[in-house]
């Protein structure tokens, strides 16, 4: 994400590549792009391993830097942010500690990236891209593509509790990613411009606690924000990370889900 002006989750906000760690109050004030400094989950904990099947890791010389999701035997989703030249990343699915090869790790060479055409890297409006499997994934006990909504999917309303999951950093203001993938529950919050004013627009929603607490930060962007069932959001951006009346910005997948579909579709008759 993006941090201070941050598309959640990159390594301090959520976009952290290359950001430096500010103090608390400058954080309140200043908008950090959080792909550049790793994030973390905030509030949250490790989960049951390889119980995310769909959870993707996005890898430059084997260290994590974008979480990822596995919608189709061949296709990750991440965020537009996330983005890296093809032939210098890997996709890691069915990982769980960073720290460990367990065998159940698939690992890919990425054949092709597409970034949404509408991505736009200063307001990280339409912060969404798709990443094609150098070979299609095996699906099995551990690894599963995440279910999208569609138009018959019920829209989300202000009870609805959603899950963000990845490795980003433990604490905040630290480079240090987490080593095994955490989770927390987020509350999707309906009214977001009250928050983040006109920010955030109708490619984007928002998800956290009104109190703070709970969040994704950096090290999480690209990652996937779970509601009922259904893949609603990718994390993408926010002001600081956890923190009181600032919820975290997420892509809205169903913004593109044409786009995504013909994406595939296109491919598939090539």
């Amino acid at each position: 994400m993006i941090s201070g002006f941050s598309p959640l989750m990159g390594l301090s906000g959520r976009w952290r590549d290359m950001a430096h760690i500010w103090s608390a109050a400058f954080l309140f004030l200043t908008f950090i792009i959080r792909e550049t400094l790793p994030q973390r989950i905030i509030g949250g904990q490790e989960v049951v391993p390889y119980s995310i099947k769909y959870q993707a890791s996005l890898q430059q010389d084997r260290n994590h830097y974008c979480g990822g999701i596995l919608i189709h035997p061949q296709w990750v989703l991440s965020a537009a942010h996330c983005w890296r030249p093809s032939n210098i990343i890997q996709v890691v699915l069915s990982e769980h500690n960073l720290a460990v090869e367990d065998g159940f790790e698939q690992v890919f060479n990425v054949s092709k990236i597409i970034v949404n055409p509408a991505f736009n890297s200063k307001t990280y409006s339409s912060d969404i891209m798709m990443i094609k499997l150098s070979r299609p994934a095996m699906l099995n006990a551990y690894v599963q593509p995440a279910s999208l909504p569609d138009s018959d999917t019920s829209p989300l309303d202000s009870r609805t509790t959603c899950t963000v999951s990845g490795w980003g950093v433990t604490r905040i203001y630290t480079f240090y990613l987490s080593p095994v993938l955490r989770a927390v529950d987020v509350d999707f919050i309906y009214n977001c411009n009250v928050y983040l004013a006109s920010r955030v627009n109708e490619f984007m929603m928002c998800a956290g606690s009104r109190f703070g607490g709970k969040d994704s930060c950096q090290g999480d962007s690209g990652g996937p924000l779970v509601c009922n069932g259904n893949l609603e959001g990718i994390v993408s951006w926010g002001i600081g990370c956890a923190n009181p009346y600032y919820p975290g910005v997420y892509t809205r997948v169903r913004s593109f889900g044409k786009w995504i579909n013909t994406v595939i579709n296109a491919d598939s008759q090539a």
